[in-house]
């Protein structure tokens, strides 16, 4: 018996364009946020320049803000390629919200609780390093911005790109293979690519098996809302734990 294989069909989206794109627009994003950085450098005169921003363990807020538009920028365009050229359909009312989406509050703040006890035992002392990165030197309104920014805009470019292109297309787009095959394999490389992404190999396990949940989540509600609020939801809860500390201090 011969191995499964892709085959793109006209109704179905264009799987390998949609995954090339989407990791075109993630590695472009990297270079417009360095792009605007080192316009942040330039205008507020850093000490050291861009080699002494690229080291600093706890960077301005500015220069987070900055990191994390050009990530979206980057995301924008590969979604916006994978609707125009990839043959993707957007989900009918993909981001129409219902009041019963108000439960998956629970569950985004249920996960973060189950994979920092499972964590625990571990006694990783870095767990909280891209937090204190994002936070660490932001007061004020620059943290406000930067808690609106990771506990909302976040999750919402990256729900529509990890769950709401790539899972999708992987899971619509590749035939040869049960339906259930398919979304199995959508759902494990969507989540994978999500851990990823954070660029933290600690918390790979822990966020891989968060983008299991939120590909799920998907599946079973043809809708990016409820993902969206688990997502929102469990950086919330870190957020929330960041004001404790700064308050307890």
């Amino acid at each position: 018996m011969s191995s499964p294989t892709i085959e793109i069909q006209a109704d179905r989206p264009r799987v390998v364009p949609i995954l090339v794109a989407s990791l075109i627009g993630f590695l472009a994003g990297q270079i417009v946020a360095l792009l605007l950085n080192t316009l942040g450098v330039a205008v507020t005169h850093y000490p050291g320049g861009m080699n002494a921003l690229s080291k600093a363990a706890n960077p301005p807020w500015w220069s987070n803000a900055l990191s994390l538009s050009g990530l979206w920028v980057g995301m924008a365009a590969a979604i916006f390629y994978a609707y125009r050229e990839g043959h993707l359909r957007a989900l009918p009312n993909q981001w129409r919200p219902r009041w019963s989406d108000l439960l998956y509050v629970v569950v985004g703040v249920a996960c973060q609780f189950i994979i920092d006890l499972v964590y625990a035992p571990f006694h990783f002392k870095s767990l909280s390093h891209p937090v204190n990165h994002l936070f660490g030197a932001a007061h004020g309104p620059g943290f406000v911005l930067i808690a609106i920014m990771t506990t909302l805009i976040a999750p919402l470019f990256e729900e529509w790109l990890f769950r709401g292109v790539v899972f999708r297309a992987i899971a619509e787009g590749v035939t040869g293979m049960s339906r259930r095959v398919a979304v199995t394999l959508g759902v494990v490389v969507s989540a994978c690519l999500f851990g990823v992404a954070h660029g933290e190999a600690l918390q790979f396990a822990g966020l891989a098996a968060f983008g299991v949940v939120l590909a799920l989540i998907v599946h079973r509600t043809k809708r990016l809302v409820p993902s969206f609020i688990t997502h929102a939801s469990f950086n919330a809860v870190a957020l929330v734990a960041v004001i404790h500390q700064r308050v307890g201090h």
